[in-house]
């Protein structure tokens, strides 16, 4: 399993006292997951969510962001041919149209693809089943 996961504090929609959460992205069996739950510190206020998909909430990516950064995909080699990044691309977000797969697949060789650490290994993993070398590392760095 591929996961990261922060504490966040906020605002109690009930009482106006502090809640505190814990949210997360995981690879699990296959599928991208995420997930919040937390409780409020001044009543008994809690909530536990948690679902899939191919899009995580904003909210919990961001807060991952600001916590641990970008990670970036890169790739690890040199490419004869990108048809099977395009397939890659493809397979890991099966609404993404041939000509979108084509701006990400250039966006991959000239820069790398960045986002949360795990929606990056998670692409990584299908890049590899197609056989396309690949890294992840800190979006801060360089190639």
């Amino acid at each position: 399993m591929i996961t990261q996961g922060v504490r966040v504090a906020g605002r109690c929609g009930v009482c106006g006292g502090t809640s505190v959460s814990d949210v997360g992205q995981f690879f699990e069996r296959g599928r991208l997951r995420w997930g919040s739950e937390g409780r409020c510190e001044g009543c008994a206020d809690g909530w536990c969510e948690l679902d899939s998909g191919p899009v995580t909430p904003e909210y919990i990516r961001q807060a991952l962001l600001r916590e641990h950064g970008p990670a970036r995909l890169c790739l690890a080699a040199d490419l004869p041919s990108l048809v099977p990044v395009l397939k890659a691309l493809r397979d890991a977000d099966g609404g993404l149209s041939l000509g979108e797969a084509r701006a990400r697949a250039a966006e991959l060789v000239a820069e790398g693809l960045v986002g949360t650490f795990v929606e990056m290994e998670v692409l990584a993993g299908h890049m590899r089943a197609r056989d396309v070398p690949v890294a992840v590392g800190a979006a801060g760095r360089g190639r």
